[in-house]
């Protein structure tokens, strides 16, 4: 993992295992909600195996860059590993979104920019990462956020939030996809 200062600069890097736990520093992550060509979003259900965050519903896809890697290509590699999903039409839309979360003395304490992206294929889930896999309507996802946020992320939440009061959701599927692909 990229490790960062709180100017956002990179101050080192350290194994994921040895980073996460009652006092992570802060870090390098990214967020990816990924979008069919009905622009219906994909939600994860973290595996039960999962060290921090398990079993909860949240975005698409999230993780770390590797040192040196950009973010965007992190995000194709976890969407392949994850959940043997290629994307395209990557696109960052929260380049300054932080948080900080707490669950059964874990701590995520991330620098986390969010990313949109589309796929064509259905998933195939690796099961160290995800438990169950939805597609959903914007609308509903909201709609199932707000009635009931307990099963959801806490980053997930506030990304949410964030996409929708920015419109940024609504004008990324607005937008024809690249490379003429649907």
């Amino acid at each position: 993992m990229v490790l960062l200062d709180e100017q956002r600069r990179t101050v080192g890097s350290a194994p994921k295992h040895l980073t996460h736990h009652a006092d992570t520093p802060l870090h390098l992550g990214f967020s990816c909600y990924v979008l069919d060509s009905a622009g219906r979003v994909l939600v994860t259900q973290r595996a039960a195996t999962k060290r921090s965050f398990a079993r909860v519903w949240t975005n698409t896809v999230c993780g770390h860059p590797a040192p040196g890697e950009e973010a965007a290509d992190a995000v194709s590699r976890r969407a392949r590993y994850e959940l043997g999903l290629a994307v395209h039409a990557v696109q960052l839309v929260l380049p300054d979104f932080r948080y900080r979360a707490e669950q059964d003395g874990v701590v995520e304490n991330e620098w986390c920019p969010v990313f949109l992206a589309r796929t064509t294929e259905q998933p195939t889930p690796e099961p160290t990462e995800v438990d169950a896999y939805r597609w959903t309507s914007w609308e509903q996802l909201l709609t199932d956020v707000v009635r009931d946020p307990d099963p959801w992320s806490p980053w997930c939440r506030e990304q949410i939030r964030l996409l929708e009061q920015g419109g940024l959701l609504r004008r990324y599927r607005a937008q024809p996809p690249a490379g003429g692909l649907p």
